[in-house]
Protein backbone atom coordinates (compact mmCIF):
# COMPACT_ATOMS: atom_id res chain seq x y z
CA UNK A 1 0.00 0.00 0.00
CA UNK A 2 0.92 3.46 -0.81
CA UNK A 3 0.83 6.21 2.36
CA UNK A 4 1.16 9.89 1.78
CA UNK A 5 2.18 11.26 5.46
CA UNK A 6 1.39 15.07 5.66
CA UNK A 7 3.68 16.38 8.39
CA UNK A 8 6.01 13.28 8.55
CA UNK A 9 9.10 15.24 10.34
CA UNK A 10 6.86 15.95 13.03
CA UNK A 11 6.72 14.17 16.36
CA UNK A 12 3.95 11.45 15.45
CA UNK A 13 4.26 11.52 11.87
CA UNK A 14 7.67 10.62 12.23
CA UNK A 15 6.92 7.49 14.28
CA UNK A 16 3.67 6.81 11.87
CA UNK A 17 6.28 6.26 9.31
CA UNK A 18 8.55 4.22 11.06
CA UNK A 19 5.26 1.62 11.72
CA UNK A 20 3.79 1.48 8.70
CA UNK A 21 7.41 1.03 7.07
CA UNK A 22 7.83 -1.63 9.49
CA UNK A 23 4.42 -3.16 8.08
CA UNK A 24 6.28 -3.18 4.47
CA UNK A 25 4.73 -0.33 2.91
CA UNK A 26 5.40 2.96 0.19
CA UNK A 27 6.00 6.17 2.35
CA UNK A 28 5.93 9.45 0.91
CA UNK A 29 6.20 12.72 3.33
CA UNK A 30 5.19 15.95 2.69
CA UNK A 31 6.56 18.50 5.01
CA UNK A 32 7.09 21.93 4.90
CA UNK A 33 9.71 21.59 7.89
CA UNK A 34 8.55 24.56 9.93
CA UNK A 35 8.61 24.70 13.45
CA UNK A 36 6.77 21.60 14.73
CA UNK A 37 9.22 19.44 12.35
CA UNK A 38 12.56 17.91 12.71
CA UNK A 39 14.85 17.97 9.35
CA UNK A 40 16.92 15.40 10.64
CA UNK A 41 14.03 13.13 10.96
CA UNK A 42 13.96 12.67 6.80
CA UNK A 43 16.53 10.01 7.53
CA UNK A 44 14.81 7.95 10.23
CA UNK A 45 13.04 6.37 7.62
CA UNK A 46 13.34 5.50 3.87
CA UNK A 47 10.65 7.23 1.96
CA UNK A 48 9.65 9.51 -1.23
CA UNK A 49 9.99 13.64 0.37
CA UNK A 50 8.11 16.67 -0.93
CA UNK A 51 8.77 19.88 0.72
CA UNK A 52 5.52 21.83 0.68
CA UNK A 53 4.13 24.47 2.64
CA UNK A 54 0.47 23.06 1.76
CA UNK A 55 -1.22 25.60 3.77
CA UNK A 56 -0.36 27.19 0.38
CA UNK A 57 -0.87 24.57 -1.79
CA UNK A 58 -1.40 20.70 -2.46
CA UNK A 59 -0.67 19.72 -5.99
CA UNK A 60 -3.04 16.92 -6.68
CA UNK A 61 -0.78 14.85 -8.90
CA UNK A 62 1.32 13.74 -5.24
CA UNK A 63 -1.95 11.60 -4.86
CA UNK A 64 -1.23 9.42 -8.03
CA UNK A 65 -1.31 6.01 -6.97
CA UNK A 66 -1.93 6.78 -2.72
CA UNK A 67 -3.75 4.59 -1.08
CA UNK A 68 -4.46 6.43 2.07
CA UNK A 69 -3.19 9.52 3.15
CA UNK A 70 -2.80 10.22 6.67
CA UNK A 71 -2.86 14.17 7.57
CA UNK A 72 -0.62 15.03 10.65
CA UNK A 73 0.06 18.47 9.36
CA UNK A 74 -0.81 21.12 11.78
CA UNK A 75 0.77 24.06 13.90
CA UNK A 76 0.10 22.70 17.12
CA UNK A 77 2.27 24.33 20.27
CA UNK A 78 -0.81 25.95 22.42
CA UNK A 79 1.64 28.66 23.86
CA UNK A 80 2.80 29.62 20.47
CA UNK A 81 -1.15 29.87 19.20
CA UNK A 82 -1.64 32.22 22.16
CA UNK A 83 1.33 34.38 20.56
CA UNK A 84 0.14 34.63 16.94
CA UNK A 85 -3.65 33.34 16.97
CA UNK A 86 -3.70 34.83 13.61
CA UNK A 87 -1.15 32.53 12.21
CA UNK A 88 -2.37 29.62 13.19
CA UNK A 89 -5.82 29.99 11.92
CA UNK A 90 -4.61 30.75 8.32
CA UNK A 91 -1.71 27.72 8.20
CA UNK A 92 -4.21 25.08 9.83
CA UNK A 93 -7.46 26.30 7.99
CA UNK A 94 -5.73 26.57 4.88
CA UNK A 95 -4.20 23.08 4.56
CA UNK A 96 -6.86 21.60 5.28
CA UNK A 97 -8.42 23.19 2.60
CA UNK A 98 -5.97 22.50 0.44
CA UNK A 99 -5.88 18.51 1.33
CA UNK A 100 -9.74 18.43 0.60
CA UNK A 101 -9.89 20.13 -2.47
CA UNK A 102 -7.57 18.23 -4.07
CA UNK A 103 -8.98 14.78 -3.02
CA UNK A 104 -12.53 16.37 -4.29
CA UNK A 105 -10.72 17.11 -7.90
CA UNK A 106 -8.74 13.57 -7.62
CA UNK A 107 -10.71 10.83 -9.52
CA UNK A 108 -9.29 8.26 -7.42
CA UNK A 109 -11.43 6.89 -4.05
CA UNK A 110 -8.40 7.44 -1.31
CA UNK A 111 -8.75 6.58 2.09
CA UNK A 112 -7.79 9.90 4.31
CA UNK A 113 -7.37 9.62 8.44
CA UNK A 114 -7.40 13.36 9.54
CA UNK A 115 -5.72 13.37 13.00
CA UNK A 116 -7.70 15.67 15.37
CA UNK A 117 -6.90 16.03 19.04
CA UNK A 118 -8.64 16.04 22.42
CA UNK A 119 -8.49 19.62 22.89
CA UNK A 120 -11.39 20.56 20.54
CA UNK A 121 -13.56 19.31 23.39
CA UNK A 122 -11.83 21.60 26.51
CA UNK A 123 -11.58 20.64 29.63
CA UNK A 124 -14.14 18.12 31.82
CA UNK A 125 -13.91 17.74 35.52
CA UNK A 126 -15.67 14.80 35.79
CA UNK A 127 -16.48 12.05 33.61
CA UNK A 128 -14.78 11.66 29.47
CA UNK A 129 -16.06 13.19 26.57
CA UNK A 130 -18.11 10.89 23.50
CA UNK A 131 -16.72 11.77 20.32
CA UNK A 132 -20.54 13.46 20.23
CA UNK A 133 -19.92 15.76 22.87
CA UNK A 134 -20.38 19.39 22.92
CA UNK A 135 -16.71 20.99 21.20
CA UNK A 136 -15.36 24.01 23.52
CA UNK A 137 -12.23 24.86 22.64
CA UNK A 138 -10.16 26.66 24.91
CA UNK A 139 -6.71 28.17 22.93
CA UNK A 140 -6.22 29.10 19.27
CA UNK A 141 -4.88 26.04 18.52
CA UNK A 142 -7.82 23.89 19.66
CA UNK A 143 -9.93 26.26 17.96
CA UNK A 144 -8.28 26.04 14.72
CA UNK A 145 -8.56 22.08 14.99
CA UNK A 146 -12.45 22.44 15.60
CA UNK A 147 -12.16 24.32 12.02
CA UNK A 148 -10.34 21.40 10.60
CA UNK A 149 -12.66 19.04 11.73
CA UNK A 150 -15.68 20.88 10.89
CA UNK A 151 -14.56 21.01 7.10
CA UNK A 152 -13.49 17.32 7.05
CA UNK A 153 -17.10 16.64 8.02
CA UNK A 154 -18.22 18.47 5.53
CA UNK A 155 -16.42 17.62 2.59
CA UNK A 156 -17.14 13.63 3.59
CA UNK A 157 -20.90 14.53 3.64
CA UNK A 158 -21.19 16.77 0.74
CA UNK A 159 -18.80 15.14 -1.53
CA UNK A 160 -18.43 11.97 -0.26
CA UNK A 161 -14.68 11.94 0.26
CA UNK A 162 -13.88 8.87 2.26
CA UNK A 163 -12.43 10.28 5.99
CA UNK A 164 -12.15 9.33 9.28
CA UNK A 165 -11.06 11.52 12.22
CA UNK A 166 -9.15 10.11 15.05
CA UNK A 167 -9.04 12.67 18.59
CA UNK A 168 -6.28 11.42 20.63
CA UNK A 169 -5.04 12.38 24.32
CA UNK A 170 -1.52 13.76 25.11
CA UNK A 171 0.91 11.46 23.29
CA UNK A 172 4.56 10.90 23.87
CA UNK A 173 7.42 8.98 23.36
CA UNK A 174 10.46 9.49 20.64
CA UNK A 175 11.37 12.11 18.32
CA UNK A 176 8.73 14.84 20.45
CA UNK A 177 10.07 18.26 20.74
CA UNK A 178 11.61 19.29 23.97
CA UNK A 179 9.18 22.36 24.16
CA UNK A 180 6.63 19.10 25.73
CA UNK A 181 6.45 18.39 29.18
CA UNK A 182 7.83 15.19 29.28
CA UNK A 183 10.77 15.24 26.54
CA UNK A 184 11.64 19.10 28.70
CA UNK A 185 11.49 17.09 31.90
CA UNK A 186 14.33 14.89 30.60
CA UNK A 187 16.42 16.91 29.33
CA UNK A 188 16.51 19.39 31.84
CA UNK A 189 17.08 16.79 34.31
CA UNK A 190 20.11 15.44 32.19
CA UNK A 191 21.67 19.35 32.65
CA UNK A 192 20.91 20.04 36.33
CA UNK A 193 18.33 22.68 35.50
CA UNK A 194 15.08 24.09 36.87
CA UNK A 195 11.96 21.88 35.48
CA UNK A 196 9.31 24.57 34.84
CA UNK A 197 5.09 23.74 35.77
CA UNK A 198 2.39 25.84 35.12
CA UNK A 199 0.35 26.45 37.78
CA UNK A 200 0.67 24.13 40.52
CA UNK A 201 0.73 21.71 38.64
CA UNK A 202 -2.67 19.78 38.84
CA UNK A 203 -4.10 19.52 35.08
CA UNK A 204 -4.72 16.10 34.34
CA UNK A 205 -3.73 14.57 31.26
CA UNK A 206 -4.22 10.98 29.13
CA UNK A 207 -1.32 9.81 28.69
CA UNK A 208 -0.69 7.64 25.16
CA UNK A 209 2.29 6.37 24.08
CA UNK A 210 2.72 6.82 20.20
CA UNK A 211 3.21 3.40 18.98
CA UNK A 212 -0.34 2.66 20.45
CA UNK A 213 -1.19 5.61 18.39
CA UNK A 214 0.13 4.82 14.93
CA UNK A 215 -1.89 1.16 15.93
CA UNK A 216 -4.97 3.34 16.51
CA UNK A 217 -4.68 4.67 13.19
CA UNK A 218 -4.20 1.92 11.14
CA UNK A 219 -7.37 0.40 13.10
CA UNK A 220 -9.56 3.23 11.64
CA UNK A 221 -7.99 3.23 8.36
CA UNK A 222 -9.04 -0.39 8.03
CA UNK A 223 -12.13 -0.62 9.57
CA UNK A 224 -13.28 3.26 10.88
CA UNK A 225 -16.45 4.67 8.53
CA UNK A 226 -16.09 7.60 6.29
CA UNK A 227 -17.48 10.88 8.27
CA UNK A 228 -17.15 8.56 11.85
CA UNK A 229 -14.69 10.52 14.87
CA UNK A 230 -12.70 7.66 16.56
CA UNK A 231 -11.46 8.84 20.45
CA UNK A 232 -8.27 7.59 21.19
CA UNK A 233 -7.36 7.44 24.86
CA UNK A 234 -5.04 5.19 26.69
CA UNK A 235 -7.05 5.43 30.64
CA UNK A 236 -3.55 6.77 31.71
CA UNK A 237 -4.56 9.76 33.70
CA UNK A 238 -2.41 11.65 35.51
CA UNK A 239 -1.25 14.74 36.97
CA UNK A 240 1.57 16.99 35.57
CA UNK A 241 3.68 17.31 38.59
CA UNK A 242 3.00 13.62 38.99
CA UNK A 243 4.61 12.76 35.60
CA UNK A 244 7.20 15.65 36.21
CA UNK A 245 8.12 13.78 39.82
CA UNK A 246 7.94 10.17 38.27
CA UNK A 247 10.30 11.03 36.02
CA UNK A 248 12.66 12.47 38.50
CA UNK A 249 12.62 9.37 40.41
CA UNK A 250 13.54 7.56 37.16
CA UNK A 251 16.52 9.77 36.69
CA UNK A 252 17.21 9.66 40.13
CA UNK A 253 16.95 13.48 40.16
CA UNK A 254 16.12 15.54 42.84
CA UNK A 255 12.39 17.39 43.33
CA UNK A 256 13.70 20.28 43.51
CA UNK A 257 14.40 20.88 40.41
CA UNK A 258 10.71 21.81 39.74
CA UNK A 259 10.03 25.33 39.36
CA UNK A 260 6.57 26.54 39.54
CA UNK A 261 5.68 28.93 37.06
CA UNK A 262 2.60 31.28 36.05
CA UNK A 263 -0.26 29.00 34.58
CA UNK A 264 -0.84 29.43 30.85
CA UNK A 265 -4.17 31.80 30.08
CA UNK A 266 -7.35 29.18 29.56
CA UNK A 267 -5.04 26.29 31.03
CA UNK A 268 -7.43 23.66 30.81
CA UNK A 269 -7.80 21.87 33.96
CA UNK A 270 -8.28 18.07 32.68
CA UNK A 271 -8.83 16.22 29.50
CA UNK A 272 -10.67 12.51 29.61
CA UNK A 273 -11.92 10.96 26.42
CA UNK A 274 -14.14 8.02 25.82
CA UNK A 275 -12.71 5.48 23.60
CA UNK A 276 -15.02 2.99 23.50
CA UNK A 277 -16.19 3.39 20.05
CA UNK A 278 -12.40 3.27 18.85
CA UNK A 279 -12.10 -0.14 21.22
CA UNK A 280 -15.20 -1.73 19.52
CA UNK A 281 -12.78 -2.09 16.50
CA UNK A 282 -10.14 -3.92 17.88
CA UNK A 283 -7.88 -1.93 19.38
CA UNK A 284 -6.66 -1.62 22.66
CA UNK A 285 -3.54 0.58 24.21
CA UNK A 286 -0.47 -1.81 25.00
CA UNK A 287 1.69 -0.25 26.01
CA UNK A 288 1.30 0.95 30.20
CA UNK A 289 2.40 4.40 31.21
CA UNK A 290 5.31 2.99 33.67
CA UNK A 291 6.71 0.82 30.73
CA UNK A 292 5.91 3.63 27.76
CA UNK A 293 7.48 6.73 30.38
CA UNK A 294 10.76 4.29 30.77
CA UNK A 295 11.49 3.58 27.58
CA UNK A 296 10.79 7.56 26.39
CA UNK A 297 13.59 8.16 29.42
CA UNK A 298 16.01 5.64 28.09
CA UNK A 299 15.34 6.84 24.46
CA UNK A 300 16.34 10.47 25.22
CA UNK A 301 19.09 9.49 27.17
CA UNK A 302 20.84 6.95 24.26
CA UNK A 303 19.63 9.65 21.84
CA UNK A 304 21.75 13.22 22.66
CA UNK A 305 22.57 13.86 19.33
CA UNK A 306 19.10 13.65 18.25
CA UNK A 307 18.51 16.59 20.17
CA UNK A 308 21.42 18.63 21.05
CA UNK A 309 20.72 21.23 18.45
CA UNK A 310 16.94 21.12 19.53
CA UNK A 311 17.62 23.04 22.98
CA UNK A 312 16.10 26.09 21.93
CA UNK A 313 13.16 24.22 22.47
CA UNK A 314 13.62 23.31 25.94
Amino acid sequence: MRILVTGGAGFIGTNCMIYFKGKGHEIINVDKLGTGSVKKNLKVVENRFFKIDISKRFPADILEGVDLVVNFASESHVDRSIKDPLFFYKNNTGLIMNILEALRKYSGNIRMVHISTDEVYGDILEGSFSEDATLRPSNPYSASKVSQDAFVLAYSRTYGLNISITRCTNNYGPYQLPEKLIPKTIIRSLKDMKIPVYGNGEQVRDWLYVEDHCKAIEIVSKFGKKGEIYNVSAGNERKNIEVVKKILRLMNKPEDLIEFVEDRPGHDVRYSLDSTKLRNLGWKPETSFEEGLEKTVKWYIENKSWWKNLVRYV
